[in-house]
């Protein structure tokens, strides 16, 4: 309860102070770190009710909750994984010192759980490290960037943040924009299509006409004035 109280205190003076900076403030030192310890939980808490208490500051990418190696019942403390680091310092300031099922939660930063020490048959201890199992994180589909995109209705000029809540609708109004610009440029492929048409159709009619005009003019040339002649004379003649 001490270490609860200390917690407090600290952030307190931080909020009070005028100069605070992120770099001074005491959660700096624990800036390589994404571990935090929660103690003093309730001990008919599962690792899935930890998660959902803790997940609401960060992505969770590993819990260990300690329990007895005999009983398998929990020991009431357990030690988290964010995915990003600055997550810890928020579940640290908010989750500190909260009340769940009337015990008071005692949440500070961690390197992890120590070295498991394991005996050996000649009564000495070795340390083995511990290796996160990532027990917590989502699974991971393995999808290339174009088809991600396409997933998602996304384009390569489009760059929205997968965290911003507001990404969605800037997404779809995108989306929307572009099938607008795409039934407009159909529309205008089909409106000069049909220009095209009936441009040729007048185009093959004209031509038409002038073919025949010269023909009709160049029968009325072929004929001399010696040929109308002879015609006259053999009319005369019958």
């Amino acid at each position: 309860m001490n270490v609860v109280k200390e917690i407090q205190r600290i952030n307190e003076q931080e909020i009070s102070r005028a100069d605070y900076s992120e770099s001074g403030s005491w959660h700096a030192q624990y800036k390589n770190t994404a571990w935090i310890f929660a103690g003093n939980l309730p001990f008919d808490l599962t690792e899935g009710d930890i998660i959902c208490i803790f997940s609401q500051y960060g992505e969770i990418m590993n819990i260990e909750l300690i329990r007895d190696k005999d009983t398998g019942k929990s020991k009431g403390f357990a030690f988290l994984q964010y995915e990003d680091q600055r997550s810890t310092v928020l579940a640290v300031d908010n989750l500190n010192g909260s009340n769940v099922l009337a015990r008071t939660l005692r949440v500070d930063h961690s390197y992890g759980p120590k070295p498991r020490r394991i005996k050996q048959d000649d009564g000495s201890y070795i340390e083995e490290p511990y290796v996160p199992t990532m027990n917590a994180a989502p699974p991971m589909i393995e999808a290339s960037s174009s088809e991600a995109r396409a997933a998602a209705g996304t384009t390569e000029k489009e760059d929205y943040d997968a965290e911003d809540p507001m990404a969605a609708y800037f997404r779809d109004k995108e989306k929307k924009k572009n099938e607008k610009k795409d039934k407009k440029k159909k529309k205008k492929k089909e409106k000069r299509h049909r220009s095209n048409r009936y441009s040729d159709s007048e185009d093959d009619r004209r031509h038409r006409r002038s073919r025949s005009r010269s023909r009709s003019h160049s029968r009325s040339r072929s004929r001399s004035p010696i040929d109308d002649d002879r015609r006259r004379r053999r009319r005369h003649d019958y």
